[in-house]
């Protein structure tokens, strides 16, 4: 379908590589088109689909968003209220989606919606829908305190037709495909965000010593260097279990709770790292002027999106057997 036929190592490779990019929207957007809207659609789509879809996508012609938060549903995947209703050779979608990111120019959708009225894990499929289709109204693009290069919107659907032959894999799987999907998103998100911290970490480095207070170097304060030191092991700590995921997951394994651990950390430690590093650039820290800073505010996402730290816990303990039954 125009791709390489490289298994999931390279695509973290690829994503800490991306994490050289001085800001925190680029590589998302990447990430979406990469890791998030396309791994069900290459695992369980038809080849018809795949040639629609997939191979414009692959090729760059077409710019793909991942249809899944509702106003009322974020990380509770399993409570949306969109419905895509079969009605003969056709799905009529109506509800709406919320914090879509490039929403206001993606060409195509990989939308969950509720497809019957069974159980809410197992009334839910994965449909690829076009956005140029009569009934879909982009709302809004979103103004966002961080990420502000990034396009998120507010979608409406208003009767929308699609072909059922849009459905990918098997009608009432989508929850199933969309966990697997969130692996890959995770685990994404998680390569990119390690160089982010190396580059934040690196550049206090450099601003504190030449940087002066007291007639002495900001970086020879012991207060700052140890700080440094042990963000830098926190860091390298984080690589590992990344790493580690990884190798298991290409190996063919359930990796949801590494990765869930992984992004529980990846969260918490770029929130803690930019912090620490913005006090050490002092008034500075606070301008626009300065990547840390930039990086404060576009890092602040890493808790919530992809599944809030909270939900990274309960699925943690759900896999440790140590989570309340209902």
């Amino acid at each position: 379908y125009g791709g390489m036929g490289l298994d999931f190592s390279y695509n973290i490779a690829v994503a800490e590589e991306l994490g050289n990019i001085r800001c925190g929207g680029v590589p998302m957007a990447i990430g979406v088109q990469t890791g998030m809207a396309t791994p069900a659609l290459t695992r369980f789509g038809s080849d018809e689909l795949k040639k629609q879809f997939l191979v414009p996508t692959i090729a760059g012609d077409f710019v793909a968003c991942l249809g899944i938060s509702e106003a009322g549903a974020g990380s509770d995947v399993a409570n949306i209220k969109t419905t895509a209703v079969r009605k003969g050779d056709e799905y009529v979608i109506n509800g709406g989606k919320m914090w879509i990111t490039s929403g206001s120019q993606a060409d195509w959708m990989c939308l969950l919606a509720n497809t019957s009225e069974g159980p809410p894990h197992q009334n839910k499929s994965l449909i690829c829908l076009p956005m140029n289709l009569p009934g879909i109204h982009v709302a809004k693009k979103i103004d966002k305190l961080g990420m502000r290069s990034s396009d998120t919107a507010q979608i409406f659907f208003e009767d929308v037709r699609v072909p059922c032959k849009n459905l990918i894999g098997e009608e009432g799987n989508g929850f199933t495909y969309q966990m697997l999907q969130f692996q890959e998103e995770r685990l994404w998100g998680v390569a990119s965000a390690l160089t982010q911290m190396e580059t934040i970490i690196q550049e206090t480095i450099d601003y504190t010593r030449q940087r002066k207070v007291f007639g002495r170097p900001v970086l020879h304060n012991q207060i700052v260097h140890f700080r440094l030191a042990e963000l830098a092991a926190e860091v390298e700590l984080l690589r590992s279990l990344l790493h580690r995921a990884v190798a298991l997951y290409v190996e063919g394994n359930d990796v949801t709770k590494f990765a869930s651990m992984a992004k529980l950390k990846m969260g918490r430690l770029i929130r803690e790292v930019t912090d620490s590093c913005l006090q050490f650039w002092g008034g500075m820290g606070f301008t626009s002027e300065v990547l840390v800073s930039r990086f404060y505010r576009d890092s602040r996402l890493m808790s919530i999106g992809a599944g809030s730290d909270e939900t990274m816990l309960s699925i943690i303990c759900k896999y440790m057997d140590i989570l309340p039954r209902k």
